[in-house]
């Protein structure tokens, strides 16, 4: 089972950082496929994946892409207003064949996944984005390792018992801390050669440390979301982690924050 989870996790590693590293269609290309399949196991567990309103929510998931690809930022809301009223749409009309919770669902999971998820693509076309976007990963998957070592180590007071009996304050704290640290390493490795109109040893760790808060957020948010659900994984497409949203929980939620915040900082509004 390590050895499978290992391979696994090895594998997805590299398509990510050869996807992001090409940048352009190709992260574009990575980012909708990733949103779709995660997109697909949210609606799977309401069983309608294969519905009538999964096929508005693919529809809709590949037009906000799109405009996102050539720039049609003032369509992105129209589209979100549209997929909206097409789903309410579609619900009225084959009532009572959806419930209520599933037609939500279908709506929560498009902004939860699919326009969450968009941001790693939007982080990686701004300027010097392929600087950026590593911050996503040591945020959410650095605030993730130095918080279980910290909680191994010296956790003694549970942080949400019912949800994730592991997780330590010790260990929030420690992952905080080290997401902070593992930024100001890797602006102080960046000021060697790319001058920014900011200083990344200072701003880095900001942005790191915060976005490592919030994934706490995301990682609680997706158990407690299995546990209301009853199931263990979203899903079985990676070997020995589950599914895409159980390897990505805390990278689709912080994304966001990552993107405004390095838009913030590279504004110089702070």
């Amino acid at each position: 089972m390590f050895k499978q989870r290992l391979i696994s996790g090895i594998i997805l590693v590299l398509i990510a950082a050869f996807g992001l590293y090409m940048g352009g269609i190709v992260t574009f290309a990575m980012t909708l496929i990733v949103a779709l399949i995660g997109y697909s196991e949210i609606l799977k567990i309401y069983h309608i994946e294969k519905s009538s309103l999964a096929v508005i929510g693919y529809t809709g998931t590949i037009l906000y892409y799109v405009a996102l690809l050539f720039d049609l930022d003032q369509w992105t809301t129209a589209i979100i207003i549209l997929f909206l009223i097409f789903l309410l749409g579609c619900y009225v009309v084959r009532f009572p064949k959806y419930k209520v919770d599933q037609m939500m669902a279908g709506f929560f999971g498009f902004v939860y996944v699919a326009i969450m998820m968009s941001f790693i693509y939007q982080i990686r076309e701004l300027q010097n984005g392929g600087e950026f976007v590593v911050l996503l990963f040591l945020a959410a998957w650095g605030n993730d390792t130095l918080a279980y070592c910290t909680g191994m180590l010296i956790g003694k007071h549970k942080m949400s018992p019912i949800l994730s009996p592991k997780k330590s304050i010790e260990g929030l704290v420690g992952g905080i801390v080290g997401a902070a640290i593992l930024g100001a390493l890797y602006g102080l490795y960046l000021n060697t050669y790319i001058r920014f109109s900011f200083n990344p040893v200072t701003m880095f760790p900001i942005v790191c440390g915060l976005g490592g808060a919030v994934s706490v957020i995301g990682d609680l948010a997706a158990s407690a979301i299995k546990r209301d659900s009853g199931i263990k994984d979203y899903g079985t497409l990676i070997p020995g982690h589950g599914g895409i949203l159980d390897r990505f929980d805390s990278i689709i939620f912080i994304a966001p924050v990552i993107y405004y915040l390095t838009v913030m900082i590279s504004g110089g509004a702070i």
